[in-house]
Formats: C-alpha cells, sequence, structure tokens
C-alpha cells in the first residue's frame, strides 16, 4: 500500500504573496502542518525583487515599505530572518518644474511657497490624520464585525468599536471623523490649506494606486489607509529590495515548520460533500486538507480554482460585481549615472519625488483613464533606492516610478507600439524636471496594468485586489458573506489583499486569517 501521509496537511496555503507567507508562518507557529503552494520561481507576489538589466535590481511592483504591520514584523521576528531597511522614514519631495520644490516630512513642510502659517497647519493637519489613522490601524487589527450574525462575540466587538471611537478620539474628534470619512481628498485639503503644491502632493498620496481622482467621493478614507500600520506610514527602503522583506517572511514561516513550494501551480481547490478535500497541481499531483487558505485573488479563487456550482447564487453574483480596475503602470530605469533634477542636491535624490503640481493636475491626468487613455502628462512616485543600496546596482544606479494614470482597457489596447509611446511619455515627463535623464538611461522597461496582471495574478492590474472604497472596505470586503476570511463553503479561506483590510505590503490580513482558521478550528 502507498503511503500518501506526506501529501496530507492541516492547511493549504494557495499562493505564496506576503499574506500567505505570514499566514503560514503564524500556523505554523501554533503547530499546523502547512503548506504553501506558489506557482511562481519564487514567493513574494507583487513584493520581489528582479533584474532589470545586468547588474541591476528593481523592486517589481511596490517599491517603499510603509504599511508593514507592526505586530507581524514582531511576532515574525523578521530582523533576526535578515530583514534590514537601507533608509528609514525618507521624506518626500514634491517638484517643482521651476526648481522651487516643496519638502514634507511627517511634522513638517518647507519651501514650495509655504508660509509659517500653512507649515502649523500642515502640522496640526498631519498630527490629527495619524490619530485617525491609529483608530483605522485598530480596525485593521482585528476581523470586521459579521453583519450578517450578531451573535454574542460579534456584539461585544462591535462595542469594543463604539467604545473606542467615542473614548479614543472624544466626542468632538469622533464627530469629526465621521463627517471627514467618506468625503474627497479635494475638499478636506481645501478646507484645510491654500498652497496648490501640498494639496497637489498630498491628494497624490490618496489617489496613488487606485482608480479614484482627488474629486472622487471616499477616497480621505484611502488617505488614512496610508498611515493605518504600527509605522505610521513613514516610507522605508527595505535593503534588497521588497523581495528582502517577503525572504524574511518565508524564512520565518520555515523557521515556524511551514514547507513552501515553488513553481507549483493549482489547478483546482477540491470539493467533495459540499466542503474543502485539498488541491490538485496543474501536473496532477493531489494534496490532501480539510483546509485551504488562499492568497489568490477572490475571482480566481472562486472561479477558476474552487467552481461556481459550490456557492450560491447570489455569492457568485457579489464576487462577480467586485470592482478590480487598476489604473495605475510600473516604469523601471537601469541608469548610467545620476540624472539632475533641478533644484534638487544629490544628496538628497534618494528621498521621494513626486510629481504631482496640484490637485487640478491629479484630477485632470485621471480624467483621461474614463475613455480608456494614458494620461499626456501623468503623475508619478519616483525612487532611485540604489543610492542607499548598493546591493541593487553594480554601477550606475536604478530608478522606479509608479504612474498614474494608465488604464486597464486602453482603446485599442495595449499593442507594443501603445506601450512604446506610453513609456516615451513617462520619460518625457520626467525630463520636464530632469532633462538629462535621456543621456543616464542604459534599459527601460514599462509594466501597463495588463502587465500587472498577467505577472502578479493582480485581476484587472489592481493592487488590492479589490478597489479600496467604502463600499468595499472592512465588513463589505470583499463580500460581506466572507468578510472574517471564511468562504461559504466549509474549509475555505482567504488570506490576500482582497480580505479586509486590503492590500498594500503590511501583513494584516495574513495574520488575520491566520487567527480566523485557528479560532475555527477550537470552536
Amino acid at each position: 500500500m502507498t503511503d500518501n501521509s506526506n501529501n496530507i496537511y492541516d492547511v493549504i496555503i494557495v499562493g505564496g504573496g506576503h499574506n500567505g507567507l505570514v499566514c503560514a508562518a503564524y500556523l505554523a507557529k501554533a503547530g499546523k502542518k502547512v503548506v504553501v503552494l506558489e506557482s511562481n520561481n519564487q514567493v513574494g507576489g507583487g513584493a520581489v525583487t528582479s533584474e532589470l538589466s545586468y547588474g541591476k535590481k528593481v523592486s517589481s511592483c511596490a517599491h517603499y515599505l510603509n504599511q508593514l504591520n507592526g505586530k507581524v514584523s514582531k511576532d515574525l521576528n523578521l530582523s533576526r530572518h535578515g530583514l534590514k531597511m537601507a533608509a528609514t522614514d525618507v521624506s518626500t519631495i514634491a517638484l517643482d518644474v521651476g526648481g522651487d520644490h516643496l519638502y514634507l516630512t511627517k511634522n513638517n513642510a518647507s519651501g514650495g511657497g509655504m508660509t509659517q502659517s500653512e507649515t502649523d497647519a500642515y502640522k496640526s493637519f498631519m498630527s490629527l490624520i495619524r490619530e485617525y489613522a491609529k483608530t483605522l490601524g485598530f480596525l485593521a487589527d482585528i476581523p470586521p464585525i459579521d453583519i450578517f450574525n450578531l451573535d454574542w462575540d460579534n456584539k461585544v466587538a462591535a462595542l469594543k468599536l463604539g467604545w473606542k471611537l467615542r473614548f479614543g478620539l472624544g466626542a468632538e474628534k469622533m464627530s469629526e471623523f465621521l463627517r471627514m470619512i467618506g468625503m474627497n481628498i479635494n475638499d478636506v485639503l481645501n478646507d484645510e490649506f491654500e498652497n496648490e503644491k501640498l494639496k497637489g502632493a498630498l491628494s497624490f498620496d490618496a489617489v496613488l494606486g487606485t482608480h479614484t481622482g482627488p474629486y472622487s467621493s471616499g477616497n480621505f478614507l484611502t488617505f488614512l489607509y496610508r498611515f493605518a500600520s504600527g509605522n505610521s506610514g513613514a516610507l522605508d527602503i527595505p535593503e534588497g529590495g521588497m523581495g528582502a522583506v517577503t525572504a524574511a517572511m518565508a524564512k520565518a514561516a520555515i523557521a515556524f515548520g511551514a514547507e513552501i513550494r515553488v513553481g507549483a501551480r493549482v489547478g483546482s481547490i477540491n470539493v467533495e460533500n459540499c466542503a474543502i478535500s485539498g488541491v490538485t497541481l496543474e501536473g496532477g499531483e493531489e494534496l490532501r486538507s480539510n483546509i485551504v487558505a488562499s492568497n489568490a485573488n477572490m475571482k480566481t479563487t472562486v472561479f477558476d480554482m474552487v467552481g461556481t456550482k459550490h456557492f450560491e447564487a447570489d455569492f457568485v453574483k457579489r464576487v462577480v460585481d467586485i470592482r478590480m480596475r487598476g489604473a495605475t503602470a510600473k516604469l523601471h530605469i537601469a541608469l548610467r549615472g545620476l540624472p539632475d533634477f533641478k533644484g534638487v542636491a544629490q544628496s538628497e535624490l534618494h528621498n521621494r519625488l513626486v510629481i504631482a503640481p496640484t490637485q487640478d493636475d491629479v484630477e485632470r491626468a485621471f480624467n483621461h483613464v474614463k475613455y480608456g487613455e494614458v494620461s499626456p502628462s501623468p503623475m508619478m512616485e519616483i525612487s532611485i533606492p540604489s543610492l542607499v543600496d548598493s546591493t541593487l546596482a553594480e554601477n550606475g544606479h536604478v530608478l522606479s516610478a509608479t504612474i498614474q494614470y494608465a488604464p486597464y482597457n486602453l482603446k485599442g489596447g495595449w499593442t507594443d507600439q501603445a506601450k512604446a509611446d506610453f513609456l516615451e511619455i513617462c520619460i518625457d515627463r520626467i525630463a520636464q524636471y530632469a532633462p538629462d535623464i535621456r543621456d543616464q538611461i542604459e534599459h527601460a522597461e514599462l509594466l501597463t496594468p495588463k502587465d500587472i496582471e498577467e505577472r502578479f495574478g493582480m485581476i484587472g492590474g489592481n493592487w488590492h485586489h479589490g478597489e479600496l472604497t467604502l463600499d468595499q472596505m472592512m465588513m463589505l470586503r470583499p463580500v460581506p458573506e466572507a468578510s472574517r476570511y471564511a468562504l461559504p463553503l466549509g474549509g475555505l479561506y482567504i488570506c490576500g489583499a482582497g480580505a479586509h483590510p486590503g492590500g498594500g505590503v503590511m501583513g494584516a490580513a495574513g495574520r488575520n486569517a491566520a487567527q480566523a482558521i485557528l479560532k475555527g478550528e477550537a470552536s
């Protein structure tokens, strides 16, 4: 008789993105036999470091670490497993074509025509934002309230939430928080400031990675979301790129006893007698488990891996309706040497560089996406991490830029020519601030939302596996029936960015999902 015990697990994790690795680490730490199945030849999902050209590497998707959950970092002891920062709490420089740049730190703003009164207003505003974000961070650390089942546990959770809002913020601030939460960032910033450069830079933070512009309702919440972590939104550059973060997570999971398999693409999640029974790999190998946690996109999980026949029609319809519109591209450039950004000293170029002159400029850039067009004057977040991390470039430097906006469904399609044309638009845009950029380029690569979907499995090219909007967050994320990580199919869970609290290299979804699995087993 053949012994198949090696293929039997307590939990199977589908997908080795950062949340899948975190989920596996917590489960293994709790004594579970866990395997992570990653289709690519390296773990990390969108948080990976890849070779751009000979001797030069870049963070493929995300390039700043600004939301890593403090509990995850501590519980998994990521520093012990090799995670080091090349730079911490870098500043933001909002670029000005004329060289009068705006410099932003956590608690100060200078240059860019800022007056002392506006600098004081910025300090007060950011202090309030971090207070609000701390409340939002509390919500990110716990499963949402189950609106379909107001049992004793959920009533207690609701009371705790009310207590946190009422006594954590105080009555006046809570009232203001509830008033602002559904507002657009344009109205919020216009209420607070006059400086157009400041409003442009802050509005860009609210729309980065989203399918919204400054005038879109509810994106004040996405602005807060950037700060809702133990890191309070501080921008760090990990040594070795973002792949070093997920490499440390993988080492932590293995140290706790988890097994990780790369090049192991799941063909199906199997169901027997209305409950999960395991998975089958594309090569035909079957792994058995009564619990499967999917780090993959919700639509991929339900439609491609499990099959809609195993779910109620209303649930399937709600999954169909999850909006996943990507509007962000990624630009990588291998540089012979540093370009000369007008008015920025080379010693300052390790900071985050932002091109978002005014809120209206950001909104005009967004307008084109609505009609399937690229923005002729795109907004950008630029990083030159090789200035602080020599491991990324043996000689010269690398530049990465997050581009707002580029539509997933480009009119006429993302042909080779369309990609080449938009690449030129992006480089021309940088050249407005660094005129010699073309002289320094060795190689350039543009990832459109279509490319991001194909390379990282992000449907629609959406980084968050579902847009971060009021109607797709907390107890509504990804859909109400799955908001507490368990899907309406015995033994099936989600643990990725599509779950609460959402995307970003945070790890909270993986941690929360692991706790939900352990609680479900204990009940």
